[in-house]
């Protein structure tokens, strides 16, 4: 027997939920008390409580009728109750959607109704049908309307847990349109690669020529102005200290024999050994630097810039891309960056760890390691780091924005084809929202290393001419 919108049998309606005792005959709706015009009226529940004909819920929801509400000369059906449109079969009788929603609203409160007009002799119409709860109820019961077959609240909440299962299942089933990058996306996603593969070594283990930290109290590594600093040089010093110092960095050194060298600065420290480090940082950055500018080389489209876009282009985005070429080394269960036999963490010796997240480099590494990129993804942002248009010295800036354009829809296309997951759909914003982040360090960082040098000369040749940093 059809039943009704759901396309379920009686038998399997019941299977849901445990069966209610069979209507009596005085339609007492279990009551031992004579019909249903006699019943008295719950307090609170009055006839006029006509809010509740409107109601719906998934037990019996609106949809495609199982059987059609047409007659057999293409007509609408009639509702059995109150003769309004017909939408379907509900609870084994063919009924409008209102009096569906009050059958089951009716039985599930359970409420003792009477008659106020003619004693349980109510003419039910489609304009009459609020105006007598207890003839409305006794017209669908006498129509055929079985209360056994409306599904207790636990039953509609097992189905509804069925409906999104069957669901989830047939997304995951059924073929997702076809997505697919561009040919010409396809291009630039593999050029980007060859150049990454080609100009970054995760490994380091082209990184050889470096200098180690002295450990040293005082001595040659610091100036000797700062060996008892005063005056406009006390004051310089004092900034680097807020600058730099508060967070200090650890160094561990593999050697090829599994020897450990480490390296940690002294908790009660003044912080001067600060600058026993830098050397040694300086080497590490002007190796990246080397490889991020022989990347930007392989680049056609960068190629093809004039030397004079091609050097701003560099100059503003060096760092950035250092960045992002760190995070792929970055381990967030240890808060190090592991570069081949060498190992980098900061340290934090006055705040904690959580206060140690407050530095924004550091936090930038964690919320982009979460992300849990791809590769194509990385050197993507990469790309769109390097082209920015609005950076010092650009002069084709409408070509730059362009190329930007073009690999940042490459990034949203690739995201799109390769992460179809609802739990990606915001992913392309936050890796955005990452690139402004990471701009934003980028000058942060460029004040305090021009700072630094003003004091202790440690950069290089690459390092000048990346920054800017002129003698005097």
């Amino acid at each position: 027997r059809v039943v009704g919108p759901h396309h379920l049998s009686e038998e399997s309606l019941r299977g849901f939920s445990k069966p209610l005792p069979s209507p009596r005959a005085e339609l007492a709706l279990g009551h031992p008390r004579g019909p249903a015009a006699n019943l008295e009226e719950r307090p609170g529940e009055s006839w006029k409580h006509a809010a509740l004909m409107h109601c719906e819920t998934a037990d019996s929801a609106p949809g495609e009728p199982a059987v059609s509400a047409l007659d057999g000369d293409g007509g609408p059906q009639i509702c059995r109750v109150c003769g309004d449109k017909a939408t379907g079969y509900h609870f084994n009788v063919m009924t409008c959607e209102g009096c569906k929603g009050f059958f089951r609203r009716a039985i599930k409160r359970n409420t003792r109704l009477r008659c106020p007009f003619r004693k349980g002799a109510c003419e039910i119409t489609q304009k009459t049908r609020r105006q007598c709860q207890a003839c409305r109820l006794r017209k669908c019961l006498e129509s055929g309307m079985k209360k056994e077959m409306i599904m207790s609240d636990a039953a509609v909440e097992q189905r509804r847990a069925l409906i999104r299962r069957k669901k989830r299942e047939r997304m995951g089933t059924q073929p997702l349109e076809a997505k697919s990058l561009t040919e010409e996306q396809q291009t630039m996603i593999r050029e980007l690669m060859d150049a990454q593969t080609k100009t970054f070594d995760t490994t380091f283990s082209h990184f050889k020529d470096f200098r180690l930290p002295e450990v040293l109290s005082s001595g040659p590594g610091i100036p000797e102005s700062l060996q008892t600093p005063s005056g406009e040089d006390a004051a310089k010093w004092s900034q680097i200290r807020e600058d730099l110092c508060s967070l200090k960095v650890s160094l561990r050194l593999r050697g090829k024999d599994g020897s450990v060298w480490n390296y940690r600065p002294q908790a009660d420290s003044s912080g001067k050994e600060i600058f026993s480090l830098l050397p040694h940082m300086a080497d590490m950055s002007t190796y990246m630097f080397k490889g991020i500018i022989n990347f930007a080389k392989v680049i056609s489209h960068f190629r093809d810039l004039p030397i004079e876009d091609q050097i701003s282009l560099l100059k503003g985005a060096t760092f950035e891309l250092c960045q992002l070429r760190f995070n792929t080394v970055f381990n967030a269960e240890t808060g190090t960056w592991e570069c081949g036999r060498l190992s980098y963490c900061l340290e934090d010796t006055a705040g904690g760890f959580q206060q140690l997240l407050l530095e924004p480099v550091l936090k930038f590494h964690y919320m982009l390691k979460k992300l849990q990129l791809h590769k194509e993804e990385y050197v993507l942002m990469q790309a769109i780091s390097l082209f920015s248009p609005d950076r010092p010295g650009v002069v084709q800036r409408s070509v730059v924005d362009q190329l930007q354009e073009r690999f940042a829809i490459a990034l949203k296309a690739y995201i799109e084809c390769n992460r179809p997951q609802p739990a990606h759909r915001f992913l392309f914003l936050k890796i955005m929202a990452m690139l402004t982040e990471l701009r934003s360090i980028n000058a942060q960082h460029t004040q305090r290393l021009l700072r630094i040098q003003d004091i202790h000369p440690f950069a290089t040749p690459l390092m000048r001419e990346l920054f800017s940093i002129t003698d005097g």
